[in-house]
């Protein structure tokens, strides 16, 4: 919202106070604003001028030598250049000494032979923004009213001798996107009485009635509470007063002509957004709100064919649709130079519609942006009559008597109540009842206290951002100065801050993942349904959670796992020419065994990874080596040791849905309440491969929340072995269904302290140890703490090893 710091004089007595200064109080009052620049770029020396004569230039076919009465007593000689320059014009003209933007000084000059007194003016060369003026005015020199007196200072004329408040509002203050809620706000900032205009009704009023020429009536109720219109009669189009056009080039809207432009000139000063209807345009003088009908087609003021849909608003006739409510008018219903009568429209329409509609097509107008935070209901009137006024007085036109209207909004007062102990308790302030009194009175707030000292305000309409006491102490606080209000240590314990347990850990798995090379992704929450039936085993017999208002089909429903979202990322990096692919996520997924949710879903935090390509590339000195299982594996194990999980966690052959029957495993956890699965670490499926177009491709997913429950990240530290250890090596041939894992576990429970540990080093199969069978080769390390382990010992211990595997597993040893 631009503002312009003499039009807001108008409202208020700002003797004193700079435009600067003002912008800084009504910062520190809450209203920030962005910057104050001036309207004049520069310009000195510059008047209005009359030609009395324009001759061709002797020697130069383009240029004009005009005569011009600036009022000083003497004509001037000028030379000019513009092609719309005539006789009997009012013009600005920029006299001898004259300075304009740019530094330059108007000195005396000879032009092609011929001297010339000055310098005749354009709307650019005065510092002015063309593309803001009248499109006529845009080329050219600048042609003043015939009115205009001569002599006077172009500065008067075109009021640049005026500041510019930039207001940057938040949503909160649509008040102030009007002058009148600005003087509200510098009123109760300044404490200085209000000057508003007054609406004046039925001026020039003839025997002829609104309603025998209008009829309105409301079919979309719930979009539209309150439609006025007047009828106006024999209106003459022409330009606006100067005046208004200097205020309305000073809130950045462009002129068009005297209807327009009070129309516009009105909703800056009002905050209530007008239409002007060509009541001849309007079929059957009948007006109705409602919503347009499927395939509907308007073609709005900007020339362009808006195809409706069923849910926007829009304004009718007795024939078709004739403006977008709220948003813009019609190109069927215009305004023209051919213009009589006119249908004068306020209105109060629903700001959620006029956003939606407004957003839908891309068309956003100084009107869509009021109706969106919501116009003032008590203003539609007043605006109503205060526009039929300046259109009787500077379009000469015949205001017929009455409004007719539709309404259907019920207004209820707003009323707060609140204490002065609790102002002075939120604000820690010890204000009196006569200065809180006081500054409901500068806000024009009415305020009756009874006899428990408890106020009663009344909120004014225009304030729809107050509903509460937090809201009322909110103005007390910025009207008595947020400087003002005394600081106060902080008092009571304090901790220190510190991560939670899930956040540190969350922190330590991203250093690891990211120390061992992965790259972090960061997926949608939201996926396809079809994705949601993938990895059923992750998610368990949950239902796909769809969103009310879906971006699109691929994001319709909360994820119930991290690993679609992976393979999308991997295809879009293999897709670009991304082929070695170390991926993790660290995210939510949602579970709910509801059709229609009555609950909230399960939020569970889960980690997933993905390898993809070659763990090492090709050299001329090594081939390439592909990823494998035992890559994902090893990741997971580096992850569990750095946790302190190593000792609880164990993988089983598996086959879930999704991943390869022959190269998965279930990842438990052992805990005292038993054994539980958090995830699963395996090969993608060849089929969801193909479906994907992604080579071998390794995948994992774990579900945190235990693993937040019984990660130990104490490091512990132990001194360097003082005693050397005793090496033994030992192949054993075992039933090929026997896991490696199942082995070692069954060797550390039977070599009891001594063992220090024991790692397979070497896995065979072939015809000579049978097909059925494998030969799985272990080293084994024995190590006394305290002593020098004898051969007798570790011999005894070997052997009650050995006795244990031929026990559990049938394990005979290789010879």
């Amino acid at each position: 919202m631009n503002v312009s710091y003499r039009w807001l004089s108008d409202y208020i007595d700002l003797s004193g106070i700079a435009a600067q200064e003002l912008a800084e109080m009504m910062t520190r009052g809450g209203i920030e604003i962005d910057s104050v620049p001036s309207r004049n770029a520069g310009v000195s020396g510059v008047v209005v001028g009359y030609v009395k004569t324009r001759e061709k230039h002797p020697d130069a076919d383009k240029l004009s030598v005009c005569t011009i009465d600036a009022g000083t007593g003497e004509d001037l000689q000028i030379v000019c250049g513009a092609a719309n320059i005539g006789a009997d014009m009012k013009v600005p003209v920029a006299m001898v000494g004259a300075k304009l933007p740019g530094g330059l000084d108007i000195k005396r000059a000879k032009l092609r032979g011929v001297e010339s007194q000055g310098m005749i003016c354009s709307a650019r060369e005065l510092g002015i923004n063309d593309k803001l003026l009248p499109k006529e005015q845009q080329e050219g020199i600048l042609i003043l009213p015939a009115d205009t007196e001569i002599g006077r200072d172009i500065l008067d004329v075109l009021a640049l001798n005026d500041s510019i408040l930039e207001l940057d509002l938040t949503p909160n203050r649509s008040d102030c996107l009007s002058m009148l809620g600005v003087a509200y706000e510098v009123a109760a900032l300044t404490g200085r009485p209000l000057n508003l205009p007054e609406p004046k009704k039925d001026i020039y009023p003839t025997s002829d009635r609104t309603s025998d020429h209008v009829r309105v009536t409301i079919s979309a109720k719930e979009h539209c509470s309150l439609y006025a219109a007047r009828y106006i009669k024999g209106v003459k189009i022409a330009p606006a007063p100067q005046w208004i056009q200097n205020r309305l080039i000073a809130a950045g809207v462009r002129p068009i002509n005297n209807i327009v432009d009070i129309t516009n000139y009105v909703m800056l000063e009002y905050g209530q957004p007008l239409h002007a209807f060509d009541a001849a345009k309007v079929a059957e003088g009948r007006i109705d709100v409602r919503l347009a009908q499927p395939g509907e087609v308007l073609v709005t003021l900007d020339d362009q064919e808006r195809k409706l849909e069923p849910q926007m608003l829009v304004i009718a006739d007795a024939e078709k649709a004739i403006a977008l409510a709220g948003v813009m008018g019609g190109a069927n219903s215009e305004v023209s130079s051919e213009t009589t009568d006119i249908i004068l429209e306020s209105a109060k329409f629903d700001g959620g519609t006029v956003r939606r509609t407004s957003r839908q097509l891309g068309l956003r107008s100084e009107a869509s942006a009021r109706f969106e935070k919501e116009v003032d209901p008590a203003r539609v009137r007043d605006a109503l009559d205060r526009a039929a006024g300046l259109i009787a007085r500077y379009a000469e036109g015949l205001v017929t008597e009455g409004v007719v209207e539709a309404d259907v909004s019920v207004q209820q007062p707003v009323n707060v109540e609140i204490s002065l102990d609790r102002i002075n308790g939120m604000l820690g302030t010890e204000l009196s009842k006569l200065e809180i009194k006081t500054i409901f009175s500068r806000l024009n707030f009415p305020a009756e206290v009874n006899g428990d000292g408890v106020w009663n305000v009344s909120i004014p309409s225009r304030r729809g951002d107050i509903t509460r006491d937090v809201d009322l102490i909110e103005e007390v606080a910025r009207l008595h100065g947020y400087d003002e209000i005394p600081t106060t240590l902080i008092e009571g314990a304090t901790t220190a801050g510190a991560l939670t347990k899930p956040q540190a850990i969350r922190r330590e798995l991203r250093s690891v993942l990211t120390g061992a090379g992965l790259h972090e992704t960061i997926c949608y929450s939201v996926t396809s349904v079809q994705r949601t039936t993938l990895y059923k085993e992750l998610s368990g017999e949950t239902k796909p959670i769809p969103l009310a208002m879906p971006m699109s089909e691929e994001r319709s429903v909360l994820r119930t796992n991290l690993i679609p979202s992976l393979l999308d990322a991997a295809a879009y990096n293999l897709s670009r020419k991304n082929n070695e692919l170390a991926l993790f996520e660290i995210g939510n997924v949602y579970l709910s065994d509801e059709e229609v949710l009555t609950r909230l879903p399960q939020e569970k935090p889960r980690l997933s990874l993905l390898l993809s390509g070659n763990r090492r590339s090709a050299s001329w000195n090594r081939s390439a080596e592909p990823v494998d299982f035992y890559d994902a594996k090893g990741v997971l194990e580096k992850l569990f040791e750095r946790l302190g999980l190593s000792g609880i966690i164990a993988y089983a052959a598996a086959q879930p849905a999704g991943f390869h029957p022959g190269r998965t495993a279930t990842i438990t956890i052992h805990t005292e309440r038993g054994e539980e699965t958090i995830g699963y670490v395996g090969q993608l499926h060849p089929e969801l491969q193909r479906d994907f177009d992604l080579p071998d491709t390794y995948v994992a997913e774990l579900e945190l929340a235990s693993i937040y429950e019984y990660a130990d990240r104490r490091i512990e530290y132990r001194t360097l072995p003082r005693y050397p250890a005793m090496e033994r090596d030992i192949a054993v041939v075992v039933d090929r269904g026997v896991a490696g894992g199942a082995l070692t576990a069954a060797i550390v429970a039977s070599a009891g302290e001594l063992l220090e540990s024991v790692k397979v080093f070497d896995v065979y199969t072939g015809e000579r140890i049978g097909n059925d069978k494998k030969s799985v080769a272990l080293a084994l390390v024995y190590r006394h703490g305290e002593r020098t382990l004898t051969d007798e010992e570790v011999t005894e211990t070997h052997a009650r090893v050995l006795t244990q595997l031929e026990q559990s597993f049938g394990a005979e040893l290789r010879k």
